[in-house]
């Protein structure tokens, strides 16, 4: 019998950084779930180095529940762990390794109840969900959502497990990251007003962002469920210049915006991107024609807010065995699932305080009580239909 702590233990083997293939772990899992008599179907990505995993469980049909989970983590390099990030070690009660918080921990807890499911005469579909490079913008997993959204068979509810200590969460913010470039004209800066200063432009965009993010902060824009209560914009990066004497002909920044739900991040960019043509480009090509200011998007997820009335969300208090509901500062995939019209919430074991840090570990007490509720969802989908 697979229990979910032996299980952690061969998913944390895998090294499912972002940047390398996540092909073992996930082919580990269809064989698990193959010698179960569950057969899986993987999407891949262009280059077939990376692969979602999807499942079913169960009579066919739509509705149902999916659980969802993550394959990626973040890299372990240049972090002081004091245990080996890919192997497993237990010590006092915990876990410790890459991904055993963020979500690994999750998944393997899904796994280990998959016998119980299946001895069950299951009322609804049980859908087993496993993405890629979802620590890099949530970009794996949108193969799986459009398939989902297109399928007649397309589930309910989604459970994501990313680690809340067990808490029911029904939202988080959204994000867009964006790259702006600014190309100006160099000169010797003695004759500075013959060039483009690509940072003075950049400057002013920035200052712009600063000027949307007050806005944005205004207290008839706030939402108490959220922290901070409103979006907030920032610039993360900034570069450009190579010398004190030389006019910089080139900057570049990037910026992110955390919006709510009710917030569409796209509509600053639009501001940022008409300010650029409307007010500065003019000036910046009344000098050189060449110069240009251009934006790219870096990434973007959406939003997510359940409503506490709604039946995943009741369904969730009931597994969890709390009602106590939150939201998270951070994103999921949740966002998508519930864009293709499945609704979404979010629980699972451990906490994001340890995640992306050294000696990440969950608590054995963490993956009991996420065992407990998986108990509880089989018990659930036996009796419900």
């Amino acid at each position: 019998m697979f229990t979910s702590r032996a299980i952690l233990a061969d998913l944390i083997a895998f090294d499912t950084t972002s940047r390398e293939s996540n092909l073992a772990l996930i082919e580990y899992v269809r064989d698990y779930l193959g010698g179960l008599g569950v057969a899986s179907q993987l999407l891949f990505n262009a280059e077939r180095t990376k692969a979602n995993l999807h499942a079913r469980l169960g009579p066919s049909g739509a509705g149902g529940v999916m659980l969802s989970g993550h394959s990626d983590v973040v890299p372990a390099d240049g972090q002081a762990w004091s245990v080996p990030a890919f192997a497993l070690t237990e010590r006092d009660g915990r876990l410790y390794g890459r991904g055993t918080a963020d979500m690994k921990g999750y998944i393997a807890c899904v796994l280990a109840a998959v016998p119980a499911f299946l001895a069950q005469p299951l009322r609804l579909p049980l859908h087993i969900a496993i993405s890629y490079d979802e620590e890099v913008g949530c970009l794996g997993v949108r193969s799986l959502v459009e398939q989902l959204r297109a399928s007649p068979e397309r589930p309910g509810i989604c459970i994501i497990g990313e680690p809340t200590e067990m808490r029911p969460v029904l939202g988080h913010k959204g994000k867009l990251a964006m790259r702006c470039e600014v190309h100006g004209a160099a000169c010797h800066s003695a004759y500075a007003p013959q060039g483009v200063n690509a940072i003075e432009y950049a400057a002013r965009l920035i200052g712009k962002l600063g000027e949307i993010g007050t806005r944005l902060a205004a207290p008839e824009r706030h939402d108490a469920r959220f922290d901070p209560p409103y979006s907030t914009v920032q610039t993360g990066v900034i570069q450009g210049g190579r010398a004190l004497n030389i006019v910089p002909a080139e900057c570049r920044f990037d910026f992110e915006m955390r919006a709510l739900p009710a917030d569409d991040p796209q509509l600053v960019a639009a501001e940022l991107r008409d300010y650029a043509e409307s007010e500065l480009l003019p000036r910046m090509r009344a000098v050189s024609a060449a110069s240009d200011i251009r934006f790219s998007e870096l990434s973007s997820y959406p939003g997510l807010f359940t409503e506490a009335g709604s039946e995943a969300a009741q369904l969730l208090a009931l597994i969890a065995g709390r009602d106590d509901f939150s939201t998270v500062a951070y994103g999921t995939e949740g966002g998508l699932f519930d864009e293709a019209g499945i609704a979404t919430v979010v629980c699972g074991p451990g906490s994001m305080d340890q995640g992306h840090k050294p000696d990440e570990f969950v608590s054995l007490a963490q993956l009991d009580a996420c065992d407990a509720m998986l108990a509880r969802l089989t018990q659930w989908m036996r009796h419900t239909g």
